[in-house]
């Protein structure tokens, strides 16, 4: 018996692969599910790349004036792959992904052992927000049905990557308290003019995997294992860590918290950002009552104030004394 034990101690895995479960899926998943097809497949695809992803979001807020294809290019020599580097297109959702360290490791780990599920739960969170009213044709993303899938794909080379707050856009969320999806800061929506074919990667909703469109547009040789079929994760080279990038730290389970800033400001009421910031209301100022109808108190010293016209006297105290008390009254409001 003691020896069939070590036997099996000795085959077994050093760490055994963490099984992700359902409710911590949808928690992973909310806040890029809806996204257009080709952002959800990449930010898939980069979160396997933990250390690349923090190293090219130190770049970016390094050359914060760089966007777009503009950005891509400019990233062409540096070593992270190439799902990585289309990102850099997009430097606000890049920017929460390297604020989420710990939800950006599981969610790399949950996509490499549990790809179909992954898809699966994209489709399930898509059709809770289309159900709700929030996953709906706009005028530069079309949603649509593809057989039993639901795809989201810009209508042009103008991309728009929206922030939404899980909590608004899936409705009450149906895990409770104890699988909480993140919820970023807030950002404003910008237009990011892309080439034809940046996108370079789809998801197959059918087969319930990631799949190659096409090499990327900006690629290095060292990248030649990008080819056109199912996606195949590869090891990242051995790299010299930036100084920028900070140490990852894994959180413990029970320490966990939504990224939450109260003083962000908040999203529309649809759960979407708009394309420009809109003032606050204000609240209705309260009006004064207009009306001629005399009130209660009125109608009580009108027959005394008729009285008064016949005693001057008398009229002129009281108006001396009334005029005591309201600066009375004044001073103690002040």
């Amino acid at each position: 018996m003691l020896a069939a034990l070590a036997a099996l101690a000795i085959c077994a895995p050093a760490q055994a692969q963490k099984v992700y479960s359902q409710p911590e899926l949808d928690a992973l998943l909310a806040p890029i599910a809806l996204q257009p097809d080709g952002v959800v497949s990449q930010v898939l695809m980069a979160a396997t790349y933990p250390e690349d992803v923090a190293a090219a979001a130190a770049w970016s807020r390094a050359n914060a004036h760089l966007r777009g294809d503009a950005a891509v290019r400019a990233a062409a020599p540096e070593p992270w792959d190439p799902s990585v580097k289309s990102l850099l297109a997009f430097p606000d959702l890049l920017a929460r992904m390297d604020e989420s360290p710990q939800w950006l490791r599981d969610l790399g780990e949950a996509f490499l052992g549990q790809q179909a599920q992954v898809m699966d739960t994209v489709q399930g969170l898509r059709r809770r927000a289309q159900a709700n009213g929030q996953l709906v044709t706009t005028n530069d993303t079309a949603v649509y049905q593809q057989g039993e899938a639901i795809v989201v794909q810009p209508r042009a080379e103008v991309v728009y990557v929206r922030y939404y707050d899980p909590y608004i856009v899936y409705g009450p969320w149906w895990w409770g308290p104890y699988y909480r999806p993140v919820v970023w800061h807030p950002w404003t929506p910008y237009p990011v003019v892309v080439v034809r074919g940046f996108f370079y990667s789809q998801p197959d909703w059918h087969h319930h995997y990631v799949r190659v469109i096409h090499r990327p547009v900006y690629v290095q040789p060292q990248h030649v294992h990008v080819a056109p079929g199912r996606w195949e994760h590869r090891p990242p080279a051995h790299r010299v860590q930036s100084p920028a990038v900070r140490p990852y730290v894994r959180v413990p389970e029970s320490q966990r918290k939504p990224i939450v800033q109260s003083h962000q400001p908040m999203p529309a009421a649809n759960g979407f950002s708009q394309h420009r910031d809109t003032p606050r209301a204000q609240p209705p100022r309260p009006q004064q009552n207009q009306q001629a109808v005399p009130s209660q108190r009125q109608r009580a010293i009108e027959p005394r104030r008729q009285a008064e016209q016949h005693n001057p006297r008398g009229r002129e105290s009281r108006g001396r004394g009334n005029q005591n008390g309201h600066e009375q009254q004044r001073g103690h409001r002040g």
